[in-house]
């Protein structure tokens, strides 16, 4: 059974404030522990606020290494870049963003190449934060022909080009993801959400475990660790 603790707040502020202060001390007991922190963070909106709170932390930013947890096959100067967002945020700070794909335009191509820069961090990372769609899609683990492949990609294995089935209006271009052996091998699994819809998914998605026909309810089912999920109602 998938151990999941949600956490409410009344304001989108509030939960960003809270975040930041998780994730600050993932950092700093990661800087403690070995002199060094991974992270594999979200693209979307709602990580925003969180991620410019976190960036005015004190903190050895010179001996944190950020990727995203996955990123959408466009130039890393588009709108629609997860690393372009990311970057903004914490390169000022002083961290180390890492940027998971380059000029490919093959999805497969592009999931390979992915995994080799991956396999070139220390691996596991401190934290792998999450977002969910309302398709239920969490990274870019997206229904579609890849969904298996995504899910049941060896231990080995940190990253896979995917095709969304449909392609999300929003962004309709292919991706690159972690896998779910990837995102599984974090020391901390950390979900943000908004809205009562996605409560609801989510909830479903968690209670269904591994029947779920939902991405992220796939994903979790496998998780051997508790997860803290921070929700607020917009």
């Amino acid at each position: 059974m998938i151990e999941a603790e949600f956490w409410d707040y009344d304001s989108a502020d509030e939960m960003a404030d809270a975040v930041a202060g998780d994730v600050g001390f993932i950092i700093e007991s990661a800087l403690d522990a070995r002199d060094a922190a991974l992270l594999a963070l979200p693209g979307g909106t709602t990580p925003q606020a969180a991620y410019a709170k976190l960036a005015r932390a004190k903190l050895k930013w010179k001996k944190v290494t950020i990727v995203p947890g996955d990123e959408r096959l466009v130039p890393m100067d588009s709108e629609l870049s997860n690393i372009r967002a990311i970057a903004k945020a914490f390169l000022p700070a002083g961290a180390r963003v890492i940027p998971i794909t380059g000029d490919i335009a093959d999805y497969k191509l592009a999931g390979n190449s992915a995994d080799a820069r991956l396999q070139d961090l220390p691996w596991p990372p401190d934290l792998v934060w999450l977002g969910m769609g309302e398709d239920g899609h969490t990274a870019s683990i997206f229904p579609g022909p890849d969904l298996e492949s995504a899910l049941d990609a060896p231990k080995a294995r940190r990253a896979i080009g995917v095709m969304p089935d449909p392609l999300p209006k929003e962004a309709p271009v292919p991706r690159v993801t972690l896998t779910r052996a990837a995102i599984l091998s974090a020391r901390t699994i950390l979900i943000t959400i908004t809205g009562q819809k996605k409560r609801d998914l989510l909830e479903r998605a968690i209670a269904d475990g591994h029947s779920s026909k939902l991405p992220i309810g796939r994903v979790l089912a496998e998780c051997d660790q508790p997860i803290d999920i921070h929700w607020c109602p917009e």
